[in-house]
């Protein structure tokens, strides 16, 4: 018998530890950004009909939605955590995530089901959402809190990396993928494949993750009879804990939704959609650099333990936030080079009438956008070209001119359905008609795609992106007691990576359409950036050290 009670109270080693709560980590990610290399497909898929630019902001409000859901499901999960305990919390979330995900996969197309295909596509990216957001915290709670106090950051860094190694997994299983079945077969069916994958990934992390007991500081809480009985009150009604909340939210987690979300999401979307890079380059040079991102942040989250966590995520978001404007230029220089010059020749001005112009953020994808303003200013913006708004007198259609040439836009506003899809095309087909005349290319020449320059450009968005994250779990646990640490923990991370950091492609191109210049939407995550350094230098507390069982 007491072999038996040794055995099973026996405290697993950090090996299982890490190993099994990265895991299912790295496989949620997975599920959750297998989405960004298919976004393009998934939008002719669950959206058929849509133009070019009505697909983008489809497949951007899709990406938003599963992101707008993490917070709920930091509430939901964050209080099963703290009440009945960290390995039953993130047992659950794993078994959701990987269920959502496969579902994805079995989902009819929209000419097979019609507008009931990108309700359920919605649904289970809600899904994946509600999932995500009882994941992470779960996971960095329970490395922690086994955690050697000096080894913390170190330990912790290895649940960072595993985004890293589910976004590596997700590019790859992607090209791959691409490679065996083909172009065209993957456009039809072929998409499906990286869903269905997800259902041996969420046995072997079930498998791996039954394994674990619970954690020392929770068991320890449970057995003095310490743990709360109304985590959101003491998290969010009282002002000593609803302070930390909020110092982390502003710090931290608006750092992480804007800093992190530009260089590794963002940054795809730009470089695919808005400078026409082929998708298998731009692919490529995503994989290489997630996979040069893995070990920084192990590094830096070692680093922290040495030098404490607060210098080393001020200065990585601050490098980072420093470096989006000349950096994205310098990428669109290296990558269509033809684009840069043909603006520089052949500058584009939109006539319009400012009352005619929407903002076009929806996430959904059921927006029509149908004014002249809104339908010439989406295929210039979906095309990557910059423009420079004038104002047209009241009613006036739209005009755009490129160079010397002016181009009539047309009001759809009274028109529904196919007709209103013929002239959205015609208005495109000769906007980028005149584009093609005037030297614009309508993709990026791949002979002339500096991939490495593009590569190193990457780079240093990811240093500053990893010296951020890699501490931060940490950084986080630190924070909260023990009694509150899950639901206080998950719901700044997740208002912050969930509505900052998943609203930003969606966003940004709302602000680009506005403006008409392809890098405007950068000052949402330069704003917020910028924030978050001024609240770690002034509000942030040093956390390296402290005890995690009071």
């Amino acid at each position: 018998m007491t072999d038996v009670k040794t055995k099973s109270t026996a405290k697993p080693s950090m090996l299982l530890v890490v190993s099994a709560s990265a895991a299912g980590t790295a496989f949620e990610w997975y599920d959750f950004f297998v989405f960004v290399p298919l976004a393009s497909i998934l939008a002719k898929t669950f959206a058929a009909g849509l133009n070019e630019a009505a697909g983008y902001v489809f497949a951007l409000g899709a990406f938003a939605a599963g992101f707008a859901f993490r917070p709920l499901g930091a509430l939901i999960f964050g209080r099963i955590g703290d009440r009945s305990g960290r390995k039953g919390a993130f047992l659950v979330t794993v078994t959701m995530m990987g269920t959502a995900t496969f579902l994805i996969g079995c989902l009819p197309s929209f000419a097979q089901a019609g507008v009931i295909s990108p309700i359920l596509f919605i649904l289970m990216r809600a899904l994946q959402g509600v999932a995500l957001g009882g994941e992470y915290g779960g996971a960095a709670i329970y490395v922690a809190e086994h955690a050697r106090t000096e080894q913390r950051g170190l330990m912790t860094g290895f649940i960072q990396t595993s985004a890293a190694i589910g976004l590596t997994t997700a590019l790859l299983v992607t090209l791959i993928t691409r490679g065996v079945v083909g172009e065209t077969a993957f456009a039809a069916w072929g998409w499906r494949i990286p869903f269905w994958a997800s259902s041996g990934l969420l046995l072997i992390s079930l498998w791996i993750r039954l394994k674990l007991s619970e954690s020392p500081a929770f068991a320890a809480l449970e057995a003095e009879g310490g743990r709360s009985e109304k985590p959101y009150v003491e998290s969010f009604l009282r002002w000593t804990n609803l302070k930390t909340v909020l110092t982390a939210l502003f710090s931290m987690m608006i750092a992480q939704g804007s800093v992190w979300y530009c260089a590794f999401f963002y940054a795809q979307f730009f470089i695919e959609r808005v400078i026409k890079t082929p998708a298998a380059t731009v692919n490529l040079i995503m994989i290489a650099m997630v996979i040069s991102s893995a070990p920084l942040y192990v590094f830096f989250g070692w680093l922290s333990d040495k030098v404490g966590r607060k210098i080393v995520m001020t200065l990585g978001t601050a490098l980072a936030t420093a470096a989006l404007f000349p950096g994205f230029q310098m990428i669109t220089e290296a990558a269509n080079p033809a684009l840069v010059a043909a603006q520089a020749r052949a500058p584009v001005v939109v006539y319009a009438d400012p009352a005619e112009c929407s903002l076009q953020f929806d996430l959904i994808g059921k927006a029509q956008f149908r004014s002249s303003c809104d339908i010439a200013k989406s295929v210039l913006t979906t095309a990557g070209v910059s423009y420079r708004n004038v104002e047209a007198p009241p009613g006036q259609i739209a005009n755009v001119q490129i160079a010397d040439v002016k181009i009539p836009s047309a009001d759809g506003r009274a028109l529904t359905g196919a007709p209103l899809k013929a002239l959205k095309a015609s208005v495109e087909g000769r906007i980028k008609g005149a584009l093609a005349k005037a030297g614009y290319p309508p993709q990026a020449d791949p002979a002339k795609v500096d991939s490495f320059r593009i590569y190193l450009i990457l780079m240093i968005f990811t240093v500053g992106a990893t010296a951020l994250y890699g501490p931060q779990a940490a950084a986080l646990v630190e924070l909260f007691p023990t009694r509150i640490r899950y639901t206080a923990l998950s719901l700044p991370y997740h208002i912050g990576t969930g509505w900052v950091g998943g609203f930003l492609p969606a966003t940004a191109y709302a602000m680009v359409v506005a403006k008409g210049d392809i890098y405007f939407g950068l000052w949402y995550p330069v704003i917020a950036g910028t924030i978050s350094v001024l609240c770690f230098i002034f509000f942030l507390p040093e956390t390296r050290g402290r005890d995690l069982t009071r």
